[in-house]
């Protein structure tokens, strides 16, 4: 008789993924530590946040189980939640490097960042993705997506880095859910009532069969637990998919992204490149560029700032391209600018006002990690990531052919070069907003933005987030005042301890030069400063904002996992 994994509770399901008889859960609901930001906001808050955190065997080993409970708040990720999940994978990381090879599973259920948590949800999302990276080369790092909620939002960037994904048929993985996408851009687009265009797009037989997910199994936990027993004894994956740059992008110049594309034609196209891929490079400059011939070119602060980091005085006769790339220098440092911006001649109809999409994810990476293989043996130049981000890509092609893992790419890119040795450096300039901020910014060593009303942060558009918490934008913006991480300002953001430093009185649309020379100023200082100390996110949690309360309830749930452990 089938044991229908789908079904059980987020803490049944960590408990039939483990050995029997060896379940112990950290920060169980007796500890009874909760969000502290929802009571405020007429939202009960459950004991353990969502989340479940169980330690025990797998196959005899050594195993952590974290398990996203979907009948909570629809799996969303907080402050408490984000910091269980980061904080339990950091020390996976750690008794990894210890020579105590622990075995990491996490089981998706989860709709993405908590809108009413919102820049928590980020910035613990980012620190999710930062020890999965890590700890890749010592373990592999398995993930299961069952059904019921699926992986959305942030969360589907975090099962995009995994070394091995299982979903079920039931399942579904995408960064914006369809809901979303029709509000964004319309029912035409996206008919989110529609559960078969749902499922065919975005659900586990066709993530399966063009390479997003890399198991299909029935819904049966013994099923489940022995291909999760699979992925371990199989041993380290040296190419996880977010790595696979070449590839995914052979595959992308393979489609016509101004028409409607359908499951099976993007299955057909996925299973021919697979078939006829050597492993050969493509540059990032062709990958990036096959566009129509419009000159046309929006301003952007992004821009704006590439060309002033870059030297770049003339960009009339640039060629149209969504991501800029350029080699530069900061006083004897070398450096490498990278800035996404509008480009109205993109075939992606979706993503010409500067967002991240699936050739901006995938062209990001391709350039940090040419910066990678190039700085082996010598040194590692500066990355800097220039963000005026308006968010993602909203679109159903987008979703069909994997924004997530374009979004992961990005991300895992980031990461790497920043544990290669390479100081990399987010410098806001404009907005930075939802998966956008996650691709390209959020990895960075040190966030340094310019202290200026059109500097926003934030998970989602203000409109956006007020119809899905169904709240009037006067509602959303009192909530702020309660809770900082709500808020969209840079100063509400800064206060969260993230950012590295706020450089003021800096005219961001238009710079004199002694404007220039202070932002050149204050990279070239964050530069030298990195460079003497660890290439990980802890500053993040160790900054006076932070500590003085910004970050209380992340720093006392990775003090108790430590204490549990």
């Amino acid at each position: 008789m089938k044991d229908s994994f789908i079904e059980k509770s987020a803490r049944d399901r960590a408990a039939a993924i483990l050995d029997k008889d060896t379940f112990r859960e950290l920060i169980d609901p007796f500890e009874r530590f909760e969000s502290p930001h929802l009571q405020s906001q007429g939202i009960v808050p459950q004991n353990d946040d969502g989340v479940i955190i169980a330690r025990g065997k797998l196959d005899g080993e050594s195993a952590v189980v974290i398990s996203v409970e979907g009948k909570f708040q629809g799996g969303t990720i907080g402050e408490v939640s984000g910091a269980k999940i980061a904080g339990s994978l950091e020390l996976v990381l750690r008794d990894c490097e210890n020579g105590v090879l622990t075995r990491p599973v996490l089981l998706f259920d989860t709709g993405g960042v908590r809108l009413q948590e919102a820049n928590y949800g980020l910035l613990s999302i980012a620190e999710i993705g930062a020890a999965i990276v890590s700890l890749r080369q010592f373990v592999p790092v398995a993930g299961v997506v069952p059904g019921m909620v699926g992986s959305f939002g942030g969360m589907s960037v975090t099962a995009g880095l995994l070394d091995s994904l299982i979903v079920t048929r039931e399942a579904r993985i995408g960064l914006n859910g369809p809901e979303v996408i029709e509000q964004e851009a319309g029912i035409e687009e996206f008919d989110s009532k529609n559960r078969q265009v749902v499922w065919n797009a975005i659900g586990g037989i066709q993530r399966f069969h063009t390479g997003l997910a890399d198991h299909l199994v029935q819904d049966d936990s013994l099923a489940i637990r022995n291909c999760v027993i699979g992925v371990f004894r199989k041993g380290i994956n040296k190419k996880p998919r977010s790595v696979r740059v070449d590839f995914f992008e052979r595959l992308l110049k393979s489609v016509d992204p101004t028409r409607h594309l359908t499951p099976a034609g993007f299955r057909k196209a996925y299973q021919k490149a697979e078939s006829t891929y050597s492993g050969e490079s493509v540059s990032a400059a062709s990958a990036v560029s096959a566009k129509t011939e419009a000159k046309e070119q929006s301003f952007s602060r992004g821009r704006t700032w590439f060309d002033i980091l870059t030297n770049t005085n003339d960009s009339s006769n640039r060629p149209a391209s969504s991501v800029q790339c350029a080699d530069g220098s900061l006083g004897e440092e070398r450096i490498r600018c990278l800035s996404v911006v509008p480009d109205p001649g993109s075939p992606f109809p979706r993503a010409r006002k500067g967002e991240i999409g699936l050739q901006e994810g995938w062209a990001i990476a391709k350039y940090v990690r040419e910066a990678i293989d190039e700085d082996k043996q010598g040194d590692k130049r500066a990355i800097i990531a220039i963000v005026d981000i308006p968010g993602q890509a909203y679109g159903y092609n987008e979703e069909l052919m994997g924004i997530h893992l374009a979004c992961a790419a990005a991300a895992d890119a980031y990461a790497s070069a920043r544990l290669a040795g390479h100081p990399v450096i987010a410098l806001i300039v404009g907005n930075a907003i939802s998966g956008g901020f996650l691709a390209h910014g959020l990895q960075a060593n040190r966030i340094i933005a310019l202290n200026d009303a059109g500097v926003n942060v934030h998970v989602m558009s203000k409109h956006s987030a007020a119809r899905i918490t169904r709240r009037t934008i006067e509602e959303l913006e009192e909530a702020t005042e309660q809770t900082p991480a709500m808020a969209y300002d840079i100063g509400s953001f800064a206060k969260l301890g993230a950012v590295h430093e706020l450089i003021g009185g800096i005219d961001a649309d238009h710079p004199d030069e002694r404007d220039c020379q202070i932002v050149r100023d204050r990279l070239s200082a964050a530069v030298r400063e990195i460079r003497s100390s660890s290439n990980d996110l802890k500053t993040r949690l160790s900054s006076a904002e932070a500590l003085a309360g910004g970050r209380s309830a992340s720093i006392r749930v990775r003090k108790l996992l430590k204490k549990q452990w």
